[in-house]
């Protein structure tokens, strides 16, 4: 149900760890796992899927990973890691099951529980991509760049396909102020995935969210990158959200070469009179944000 392929993706944070990784800086703890699981059982709903749980000591290692799949997609998190542990412990795959344990961990916002997981992933497999570029959002989300530029790399060595991971490369990069890395790595991920920011630049919540100047300056390198692609359409959006956030688009635009050209083309001055009558009138610009992410984390049904 959850593959391990999917775990940590590029702009696509949930709202449960915009609420509970972004909060850990006001919050004086997280809960703990017991905690967690006490408010969790108040759901009415979790009767019935209690009922529906196989016993830990008679069920295979798959049936228990299946379990620990419904648990956390019905967002029962502490129990959905009991399972995944019953799993690891009847034989079930030790790589997958880890990798899956260290996401629900960073549901939990338990950053230290899932970097000792994907320890653990890259200690029995070397080269397992998932692992490192798992241990690369760690390094970012505790702002190790350096670090998570590092293990990014490592997980691109071992699957130079996966979009991804060049994605979050390329925003570890930009995080670094290195604008022309980070654009080479969008460009390869967006070479393997040409869809890859209309399936995630809509969804603005993130763990760690960029300032306005960096998002502006995100929004505007990523209007270069398209406008080098060709693609006009993307290129205008990226413009709107940056001079929406406050970037001086028209200052910029004569000293651009992927730019330049457009500097008079209507559609650019009209997005910038739009968002200057926008800020000028005192209505509120949603930032978005561009830093990597867990595993996908549906809501309760």
């Amino acid at each position: 149900m959850f593959s391990s392929q999917r775990t940590i993706s590029f702009l696509m944070l949930t709202a449960l760890l915009s609420a509970g990784l972004a909060g850990t800086a006001q919050s004086p703890r997280a809960l703990s796992r017991e905690e967690v699981r006490m408010i969790d059982h108040e759901d009415p709903s979790w009767n019935s899927v209690r009922a529906h749980l196989p016993d830990p000591t008679i069920a295979t290692a798959a049936q228990l990973e299946t379990a620990a799949d419904i648990l956390r997609a019905r967002r029962f998190i502490a129990d959905a890691l009991d399972y995944y542990e019953f799993s690891l412990r009847r034989g079930g795959n030790p790589i997958d099951l880890l990798n899956k344990m260290g996401v629900s961990s960073l549901e939990l916002r338990n950053l230290a529980a899932a970097r000792a997981y994907f320890q653990q992933v890259v200690k029995l497999q070397k080269k397992s991509p998932e692992g490192w570029n798992n241990l690369g959002a760690i390094e970012y989300l505790t702002g190790h760049y350096d670090n998570a530029i590092n293990n990014y790399k490592k997980a691109i060595k071992y699957d130079k396909a996966s979009a991804t991971y060049h994605s979050n490369l390329g925003t570890a990069y930009f995080e670094k102020k290195d604008f022309e890395a980070a654009r080479k790595q969008y460009d390869t991920a967006l070479k393997i995935d040409p869809d890859l920011m209309q399936h995630h630049s809509s969804i603005g919540v993130t763990a760690r969210m960029l300032s306005p100047a960096d998002h502006a300056r995100f929004c505007y390198e990523m209007a270069r990158l398209y406008a080098r692609r060709g693609n006009e359409d993307a290129m205008i959006h990226f413009l709107t959200m940056a001079s929406e956030a406050g970037f001086d688009v028209m200052g910029q635009l004569p000293f651009d070469d992927s730019l330049a050209r457009y500097r008079k083309d209507p559609r650019v001055l009209l997005l910038v009179k739009n968002a200057h009558d926008l800020r000028t009138r005192g209505i509120p610009i949603a930032s978005g944000a561009a830093p990597p992410l867990p595993a996908e984390a549906p809501t309760k049904n």
